[in-house]
């Protein structure tokens, strides 16, 4: 297994369970409690009492089911991205198919398994969230492979949420972060985590690079770099 090293302490990344089967609930909790470095701070049913919970609980990694009643897991999913970037949300579910993979990323998930994962590799996925990795299950990247083979290099803002959609193509006017927060009406370092997660998503190295693939690939009328 991974060993922790990228928080700098020793304290156990705080997780936030979100399922509306106990019997998963439970197995969960069984199995990541038993990790040094994983702390199960709370559980929650559906994405709404997830939400609900999340300003109390602060959790640093959610993992979250997708069907779900009240309020589903990509739903969920894109309102902590929205509300709580700093917070990594790793789906956990039993569907490996496009409709759901792909609104699941678009909505901000920093991993995607399947329930039939090994408990050490979900282990690893939570560590490796927090590092800044996104994990994905075997079928799952066969699944974004077999996509970006049919549908080309344009695929790639499938995997930009909205909000990140927004910020791009605010850089591609030129303006600057403290200017795209001000236009957005959130903070300049909400605004540099989306732009990380820009660069990650996009393959590229810095502003300009994202600016440029962005631009070649017609996302956005007009734009300068």
């Amino acid at each position: 297994m991974t060993e922790r090293s990228v928080t700098g302490t020793d304290m156990a990344i705080k997780v936030l369970l979100v399922d509306d089967h106990l019997v998963v609930l439970h197995g969960l909790r069984y199995f990541l409690q038993t990790q040094p470095d994983i702390e199960i701070v709370g559980q929650a049913l559906n994405g709404k009492e997830a939400l609900e919970k999340i300003d109390a609980l602060q959790p640093d990694v959610i993992l979250m089911d997708l069907n779900m009643p009240e309020m589903d897991g990509i739903e969920a999913t894109r309102k902590i991205a929205s509300r709580y970037p700093e917070i990594k949300v790793i789906i956990l579910t039993s569907f490996s198919d496009r409709n759901s993979v792909l609104p699941a990323l678009q909505a901000g998930a920093a991993g995607y398994q399947l329930k039939d994962v090994k408990p050490e590799i979900l282990a690893d996925t939570i560590l490796g969230a927090v590092d800044g990795n996104r994990m994905l299950h075997p079928e799952v990247t066969d699944r974004l492979v077999q996509l970006v083979a049919n549908r080309g290099t344009e695929s790639d803002m499938s995997l930009l949420t909205p909000k990140e959609r927004e910020v791009l193509e605010l850089m591609t006017t030129g303006l600057s972060n403290k200017e795209i927060a001000g236009r957005l009406i959130i903070s300049e370092k909400t605004v540099k985590t989306h732009i990380t997660r820009i660069f990650g998503k996009l393959g590229v190295q810095d502003r300009t690079q994202a600016v440029l693939h962005a631009i070649k690939h017609g996302w956005f009328k007009g734009g300068a770099v």
